[in-house]
């Protein structure tokens, strides 16, 4: 298939080979001045390792856009299998207050919320930010990580649902 179709049907069937890309689930955070917010990702990858940088893919019409590019700080909260129901919270409806009391938080050096018993977590601060199409791709340098448990399965995202891999 070429996407020279139209618009839509172009953007259904990206959209549908997209969800036969698994990726992992990540709840990313921020706290600063404009307040603490996150959310659900999927779209996130290392950059490179020197100096050590993720990039971050954040939809500029969701309600916590401003919040991040304010604060200009996050961490990336990569989630074992046990945390789907906390990867729901932070990816619906769900009032920001009500999502942090679904886990157990502390903050790093950026102030950044990190979630206690994620299978690791990367503290940044947000580098750049590139707007390309619908979202904001944030090159955000690695300022400390916390590693947890290495029995802990890894929580994906795959042909639209949850799975689990150890």
């Amino acid at each position: 298939m070429t996407l020279q179709e139209d618009e839509e049907t172009a953007r259904l069937a990206f959209r549908d080979a997209m969800s036969r890309l698994a990726a992992a689930v990540h709840v990313v955070t921020t706290d600063g001045p404009a307040g603490r917010a996150g959310f659900t990702a999927s779209a996130v990858t290392s950059v490179t390792d020197t100096p050590p940088t993720l990039l971050v893919c954040l939809n500029r019409a969701s309600s916590v856009a401003g919040l991040f590019e304010e604060n200009q700080v996050l961490c990336v909260n990569t989630l074992s299998a046990r945390h789907e129901a906390l990867s729901r919270a932070f990816g619906g409806a769900t009032p920001q207050d009500d999502r942090f009391a679904a886990g157990d938080w502390t903050a790093d050096d950026s102030g950044a919320p990190v979630l206690k018993d994620a299978l690791v977590s990367f503290d940044c601060r947000i580098e750049n930010a590139v707007a390309s199409g619908t979202h904001h791709v944030l090159f955000c340098q690695v300022l400390g990580m916390r590693i947890g448990a290495a029995e802990d399965e890894a929580l994906v995202y795959f042909k639209r649902g949850y799975h689990r891999i150890a």
